[in-house]
């Protein structure tokens, strides 16, 4: 009973790498089309948000499931709810890139971001990349010393955050309160994406500790 139950566990952790990668894919070619004013990639980000939520109910049934056949308690518990607390951040950050390929959407065919903030919002989607990579090898390896190295990954989310704001508030804006909210929200969906990996690494920290940061 106990290795089918740790079987159970890792095949769990394999789906949330799986679903890690997905959200990876989802906000690069998210902010592929927001940068490109590409329609088709924006509808496909779009559409495939469903693959996503389809992984995270299959991932909470299985957990429910387990929990109710094996009733774990003390360290196999924390595995379980933790668990359940990691793939709840996941889809949240599935729906964040779904929310930026939106805005790509509603702009088209027009380009929601202005020739200066191109590089900006490019690197912030590059930040975003970095830190989803880790947070995946984190869930991967449960190494909770690659867990500590998102958080200097998220300062560089945040520094780039400022920098929109900078742009928006202390410079001659020429385009128009739209543009303005469009950026607003972009930026704030990065920073928010970012900021659930971080709750990932924590809860993996968790999990291998017993502590939270």
């Amino acid at each position: 009973m106990r290795d089918a139950f740790h079987d159970d566990l890792e095949s769990i952790n394999s789906s949330l790498v799986e679903m890690t990668n997905l959200v990876a894919s989802a906000m690069a070619r998210a902010t592929t089309a927001l940068l490109d004013a590409d329609l088709q990639l924006a509808e496909g980000v779009i559409t495939a948000d469903e693959t996503v939520d389809l992984l995270r109910n299959e991932i909470e049934e299985r957990s429910f499931e387990i929990m109710a056949r094996q009733q774990p308690v003390a360290t196999d518990l924390r595995i379980m709810v933790t668990t359940l607390r990691i793939v709840a951040d996941l889809e949240r950050m599935g729906d964040l890139a779904l929310h930026v390929a939106k805005v790509a959407r509603r702009r088209y065919p027009g380009r929601a971001i202005p020739p200066e903030l191109h590089s900006t919002i490019l690197e912030m989607g590059q930040v975003a990349q970095r830190i989803v990579a880790k947070a995946g090898s984190v869930i991967a390896s449960h190494d909770a010393a690659l867990a500590k190295e998102l958080e200097s990954d998220d300062d560089s989310m945040d520094a780039l955050h400022r920098k929109l704001f900078h742009v928006l508030l202390e410079t001659e804006w020429t385009y128009g309160m739209e543009a303005a909210i469009d950026i607003t929200l972009c930026g704030r969906f990065y920073e928010r994406y970012a900021d659930h990996a971080v709750s990932v690494a924590h809860r993996v920290i968790y999990l291998v500790t017993g502590h939270k940061p």
